[in-house]
């Protein structure tokens, strides 16, 4: 199958005119099965450089949603009303509307900005998933990614508001896009909230292919402890990861630390940056 991922949204770009940047994430997807849009961006970038980039939002087969937060499901409604069936199928998990709060900017609110009932007056036709889910030929969504190491902690400052109290979020409707190809497994991630190790290994498991061939997106190393900074560097250079391009939430001194391991493995998947098998 052929696939090729452009980069829509990301926290910095190089050498697009006309291209720009934001803290967020999305991802057009293309494949010989229709186009997909995989997370948002917050909403400033998206339009724009889907048009620079010659990206047509226009025939979306789907869009897909990593998980709730406002950098990834920003541009959401925007992304909807360009679809010209006047209708499109949202993969999201079941959690997508909880009520979300990042606790060190004073209980900020970074849910879905959006209300599910205007979503879907404009044409968002939700389609819920919790496992993993093929949604097209060897294209799969990983739903919900079970918690096997022992260091992947995540954020201690982000949670939901569940009765009135506010309680840790556990991330659960945290997915990430695997695509299975000839050279192995192509996987897209989101934030990775629930770790990237678990979700490569969610993904191992649910494929029964261990070649890691690529791996993209955001790997949430940058406000996590050192101890997980350093465990979870050392299971990727274990799985064998034979490209990995790190975006958004990494941070620069993971990234630092990732170029020296991986090498010319090792690429910055930036706004405008391609992969394509």
């Amino acid at each position: 199958m052929r696939c090729k991922a452009t980069v829509l949204s990301e926290n910095t770009v190089f050498g697009n005119l006309g291209a720009i940047a934001e803290h967020g994430w999305a991802v057009y997807l293309e494949t010989d099965y229709g186009n997909y849009l995989f997370d948002t961006g917050q909403g400033y970038a998206l339009i724009n450089n889907a048009t620079i980039f010659k990206k047509s939002l226009t025939d979306l087969k789907g869009i897909i949603l990593s998980h709730h937060h406002i950098d990834h499901t920003g541009g959401l409604l925007d992304a909807v009303k360009m679809v010209e069936s006047k209708q499109v199928n949202v993969y999201a998990h079941p959690h997508l509307f909880k009520e979300s709060y990042l606790v060190r900017n004073d209980y900020k609110h970074i849910g879905v900005p959006h209300a599910k009932s205007v979503l879907e007056s404009n044409g968002a036709n939700f389609v819920w998933n919790t496992t993993f889910t093929e949604i097209a030929p060897h294209i799969f969504l990983t739903g919900e990614v079970p918690r096997i190491t022992n260091f992947e902690h995540g954020d201690q400052d982000m949670v939901e508001k569940i009765n009135q109290n506010y309680v840790q979020d556990d991330f659960i409707d945290d997915q990430s896009i695997v695509i299975q190809t000839t050279k192995g497994l192509f996987v897209i991630l989101g934030c990775s909230h629930a770790g990237i190790i678990n979700i490569l290994h969610h993904a191992i498991k649910q494929t029964g292919d261990d070649r890691i061939h690529t791996v993209i997106g955001g790997t949430h190393l940058w406000p996590v402890s050192d101890e997980q900074k350093k465990k979870s560097i050392a299971a990727l250079k274990e799985l064998n990861v034979q490209h990995l391009g790190v975006s958004h939430c990494t941070g620069f001194e993971v990234s630092t630390q990732l170029a020296e391991q991986f090498g010319d493995a090792f690429f910055l998947c930036n706004v405008g940056t391609s992969v394509a098998y």
